[in-house]
């Protein structure tokens, strides 16, 4: 069936080729795949942030789309909370196939296209684990760790020239896959004071060679063309966070770099109002860099300072909106306040007020679909908590809003049980109502009900000092 699906592909291919090649009727692409374990049971296609169509999967869980009037360039696809993009090209006919449970590392492309793609898939798999090497690479003293990834960047161009030798890919890809590289290098370099050992930052950034960020002078940092690209984005975050760090060290008097300190957060959203004239640009990191802060922050008084210095910035409307939604929710989450009342339903879907099952000192955790290694590692440590602390009562709740079928395989295909496991009844709510971000955020309650602690961590290292807490109290 996979070969009759492919062959599908094909023949449609070949049938708009045999049309009398007017250019505005070749402008088109061919979109599929199938996917495995689906999560929902459509894909979105999205091209700048715009969607193109949404997609139901037929019984086989494949689709097959046509764009018309393609404009050139990477697209978005959606499914299940996993997102990937693809660079679609005119007369392009790509299918992919993908298992849900592996989003990124199994997904594979055949047909016109593939080439250029699964070398971009590459590279994305591959980046990840660059990511490691490059953290632990930033113990090295400045001009070694500079030499190393000087190296791994001439590996990749050398890579990439293979590649151009052999296929003579289009200008687009080139300047795509050019860009990921220099985007990726250049973050490297950003990224090297914060991740190097110590906390006296001033004297890490003063060994510095003189010429370590000399590529900025050549940084579009309003790029229209790659505001929608990874590696353009996560450059642009890291910059901002080393511009700032940068000011913050001229005029504070602290001994010791506080990455979270209300001042240099302030700093950063000066950087990025300063430096940023693209609205989209500028808005996205504003809101990134705001509701980062918020999501690690218990102090009320610094968080207004936060999100009315972003208020200032931001001309997003919709943006505005959600951040001082978050931070109303945070403030009602205040530590010795009462938790909310919120509606859950448990493998039996049998609906319950999650507050009727607070009776002794509880833990509140979170899980989805979309964040499976996360799922996975949270439900091995929880059952440790559960054999060490028997006494607690854990509370375990999936997020997703697609039904109950998806997290309960989930759940039995790793063996884990359906006791203290629940969904939210009404899940767009609840996870506003909990801010419920990131998605380690754990929720301590004492035998009264009483919020003990609102946005902890099972996997910190005083977590079980902060449960034992809970537990002693009176």
């Amino acid at each position: 069936m996979k070969l009759h699906f492919l062959s599908l592909l094909v023949i449609l291919t070949l049938f708009n080729c045999k049309k009398d090649g007017n250019n505005a009727e070749d402008n088109y692409a061919y979109f599929g795949g199938e996917i495995m374990n689906p999560n929902s049971d459509f894909v979105v296609i999205l091209k700048s942030d715009v969607v193109v169509d949404t997609i139901k999967l037929d019984k086989r869980n494949r689709f097959l789309y046509k764009i018309n009037n393609l404009k050139a360039g990477l697209y978005t696809f959606y499914h299940g909370g996993e997102v990937q993009m693809v660079l679609l090209e005119p007369k392009d006919s790509l299918l992919f196939r993908l298992n849900t449970l592996e989003f990124d590392e199994s997904l594979v492309f055949t047909g016109i296209g593939d080439k250029k793609n699964n070398y971009l898939m590459n590279e994305f798999l591959e980046n990840e684990i660059q990511e490691k090497k490059i953290f632990k690479f930033c113990q090295l003293k400045p001009h070694v760790y500079e030499s190393r990834v000087d190296s791994l960047k001439a590996f990749k161009l050398n890579k990439l020239n293979t590649f151009k030798s052999k296929y003579n890919p289009s200008a687009l890809f080139e300047k795509i896959a050019k860009a990921n590289i220099d985007y990726n290098y250049f973050s490297s370099k950003e990224v090297y004071p914060f991740v190097h050992h110590g906390n006296n930052k001033a004297e890490i950034v003063k060994a510095l060679p003189k010429d370590f960020y000399s590529y900025r002078k050549s940084i579009n940092y309003n790029d229209d063309f790659f505001k929608e690209h990874n590696h353009y984005n996560s450059f642009l975050r890291y910059s901002a966070n080393n511009l700032a760090l940068q000011d913050h060290l001229h005029h504070s008097s602290d001994s010791e770099f506080k990455r979270n300190s209300l001042c240099y957060n302030l700093d950063r959203l000066k950087i990025v109002d300063s430096l940023i004239i693209n609205k989209t640009i500028k808005n996205e990191l504003l809101y990134h860099f705001t509701a980062n802060y918020l999501s690690k922050s218990n102090n009320t008084e610094n968080n207004d300072a936060i999100v009315n210095s972003y208020l200032s910035k931001s001309s997003d409307e919709t943006g505005k909106n959600e951040i001082k939604r978050f931070a109303a929710s945070l403030n009602n989450l205040k530590e010795g306040g009462n938790f909310p009342d919120i509606k859950i339903v448990n493998y039996k879907n049998e609906e319950l007020e999650i507050n009727s099952l607070i009776k002794t000192p509880t833990v509140i955790c979170f899980w989805s679909n979309q964040y499976y290694n996360h799922f996975k590692e949270s439900h091995y440590k929880l059952n440790e908590l559960k054999e060490k602390y028997p006494e607690v009562k854990f509370i375990v709740i999936n997020i997703d809003d697609f039904g109950q079928d998806r997290p309960k395989a989930s759940l039995k295909d790793n063996r884990f049980k359906f006791k203290d496991e629940y969904q939210f009844k009404n899940p767009k709510e609840s996870i506003e109502a909990l801010a419920i971000q990131p998605m380690t955020k754990t929720i301590v309650i004492d035998k009264h009900q009483k919020i003990v602690y609102n946005n902890t961590n099972i996997f910190s290292v005083n977590f079980e000092e902060q449960l034992l807490g809970a537990i002693n109290r009176k």
